[in-house]
């Protein structure tokens, strides 16, 4: 039966027929179903040592006695503190009763004894067999067991899943049918289809042998089917993207060799552990850092099951908006919300792991594809933010969300920038290959052109909504000790800061080293990082020397401290660094563009 139904599925996609028949082999069954029940058994079991028997004490939760004997206790601890301060209240005073205060003493005295007497029959006396609550104790039992098959089949699928579908792909990398399977004529997305259902197939088979004692134990728990599954659909797109990122990570980072699965699938199981901790966290949910939570299934997972890390009380996640649209107060609006967000991402990184996979040495995304990458991450960055907003002179909004289109920028930078060869090619064959195309659309779409309009491109639309929110805030930031203005030059002052690293980059990208990137990022990370060290190593303040801080990466520490007309010629000076990068890359671009007997004749 098992070999007619991958038969079935060879018909329909080669590749995962390939990927099934090399793993489905009877043994390699036997274990991962073996190994599932073995862990079904242990799970179910472990609880049950909690199984009360003759010995279960009156206060322990499930007896119905100790919630009587625990209601007297609190009757009698309120008597005693209400004497106490009775008493209290009475020595401050003068009585012309003298009996008053030994009565009360008395009343006291006697209080504490049958404190103390109900304290030492709880501890000392059981709970009779028939006053423990066996239908919720069942209730719960199954609840653990739900919860806890629900956190192994989250870090099963992710991690597991990523760290064989990298090291899959490595190991074709190294014996050279990678290769092979880019030559044959199935299409890309068949061929990544069959990766992603095919590699982790048997962690799929060790997870769908738990799903039934999942259900049932879900169903005896008292959980609605549509909350189960609710976590099953967004279970499986979380799969659908960690394993497509998982993919392209494989594609892309081929220098690592060995070392590439277990860093992924280390990548992810930090991620985890790192969201997981936030959920317990009651703070603010409308911020532009809430889009990384919901790449993860915790949110979610405790949003419809609240026993998961034994939250006792909402989650604020209940409190999420979307431009003003209180999407977490409905359950169906939440669910679709992140199936949408997993949609969205997966789709995009399918796209690019479709350049990737046919021609390594393509940028992983187009020029077009950077563009719509970056006005969604936009979208998700305010949607998240406006939300919570009270005043419009949120400086700290706006320097998160400036941090981390600065970030999205520069990774962009690297992403797009061709190296040598490629550059050499367009400057060589361009006017041969483009004939219907102005040098300007080249720049922009041109999958070979310099990346520099692209980026320009993709930091106005990083700025350009920034840039409108400083527009209709009110005048001043910083208590009024800030002009808008001001802002608003510290922003393109940034803004050409990034042009300047972009040039940078593009101009190393051109060398003759194999190692061109590693020395791109190192000078980037030098150019960025080391001048605000220094700077702070000899104790240079922003506001004594403002200056100096307007040329650093930090040029927004030093805005307070400076008149207007001094940002505007710091302004100007590194935009005239920039003409002179540019100056020189487009020299450059025209010597590589030069014919090989062209450049042999003028060495002559």
């Amino acid at each position: 039966m098992l070999v007619n139904f991958i038969d079935r599925v060879g018909e329909l996609n080669p590749q995962l027929f390939r990927e099934l028949k090399g793993r489905f082999k009877p043994f390699n069954v036997l274990i991962s179903m073996g190994s599932s029940l073995l862990l079904q058994l242990i799970v179910f079991l472990f609880q049950l040592k909690e199984f009360p028997d003759e010995n279960y004490y009156l206060r322990a939760t499930y007896c119905t006695l100790g919630k009587v004997y625990a209601n007297q206790e609190q009757e009698l601890y309120k008597q005693q503190s209400f004497l106490s301060q009775k008493i209290t209240n009475y020595q401050q005073i003068q009585l012309s009763d003298s009996t008053i205060i030994p009565n009360l003493e008395a009343q006291l005295q006697q209080v504490r004894i049958d404190l103390s007497d109900l304290q030492n029959y709880l501890s000392k006396n059981i709970c009779p067999l028939d006053k423990i609550d066996w239908q919720l104790w069942w209730r719960d039992h199954w609840e653990y067991t739900f919860l806890t098959l629900s956190v192994i089949f989250i870090f099963t699928l992710l991690v597991g899943g990523t760290y064989l579908l990298i090291s899959d792909l490595a190991k074709e990398e190294q014996r050279g049918t990678l290769n092979f399977i880019r030559l044959s004529p199935q299409s890309e997305t068949s061929i990544l289809t069959g990766k992603i259902l095919g590699v982790p197939s048997l962690i799929y088979l060790f997870v769908l042998t738990a799903i039934p004692l999942h259900l049932w134990a879900g169903h005896s728990a008292k959980i609605a089917l549509s909350y189960i599954f609710s976590y099953y659909a967004v279970i499986a797109a979380s799969c659908v993207f960690f394993y497509s990122a998982a993919l392209i990570f494989g594609l892309v980072s081929r220098w690592f060799s060995n070392f590439q699965p277990w860093l992924g699938s280390g990548a992810v199981l930090i991620f985890l552990f790192m969201t997981m901790t936030m959920v317990s966290s009651y703070g603010n949910f409308n911020n532009p850092l809430t889009w990384m939570r919901f790449f993860s299934p915790w949110d979610i997972t405790n949003y419809l099951f609240p026993n998961l890390f034994r939250s006792y009380r909402d989650s604020s996640i209940q409190q999420l908006q979307f431009f003003y649209l209180p999407i977490g107060e409905n359950f169906i609006t939440l669910i679709g919300f992140h199936l949408f967000n997993y949609g969205i991402c997966s789709y995009g990184i399918w796209q690019a792991m479709k350049r990737c996979f046919r021609n390594a040495d393509s940028t992983i995304l187009s020029k077009g594809q950077s563009y719509l990458f970056l006005a969604f991450s936009q979208v998700m960055f305010w949607g998240l933010t406006v939300g919570a907003v009270n005043e419009k002179s949120d400086l700290g909004i706006i320097f998160l969300i400036a941090l981390l289109n600065f970030a999205l920028v520069l990774t962009l930078t690297i992403v797009l920038s061709p190296h040598r060869q490629i550059i050499q090619d367009w400057a060589r064959y361009r006017h041969q290959n483009h004939r219907d195309k102005s040098v300007f659309q080249d720049l922009v779409f041109g999958e070979k052109s310099p990346a520099i309009v692209a980026i320009v491109i993709n930091l106005l639309i990083a700025t350009t909504p920034i840039i409108i929110w400083i527009l209709f805030s009110p005048t001043n930031f910083y208590n009024g000790s800030v002009d808008k203005h001001k802002v608003i030059l510290a922003m393109v002052l940034a803004l050409s800061l990034m042009l300047m690293y972009a040039t940078i980059a593009q101009l190393m990208l051109l060398m003759k080293n194999p190692k061109r990137y590693v020395w791109t990022v190192g000078t980037i990370g030098v150019a960025m990082f080391l001048p605000s060290i220094i700077l702070s190593v000899l104790g240079v303040s922003p506001s004594q020397h403002p200056i100096l801080w307007l040329f650093s990466t930090c040029p927004w520490a030093a805005i307070e401290y400076t008149q207007t007309t001094t940002i505007f010629m710091a302004l100007l000076a590194e935009l005239t660094v920039v003409a002179l990068l540019n100056f020189q890359l487009n020299r450059q671009v025209k010597v590589l563009g030069e014919s090989a007997t062209k450049a042999l004749l003028t060495a002559r």
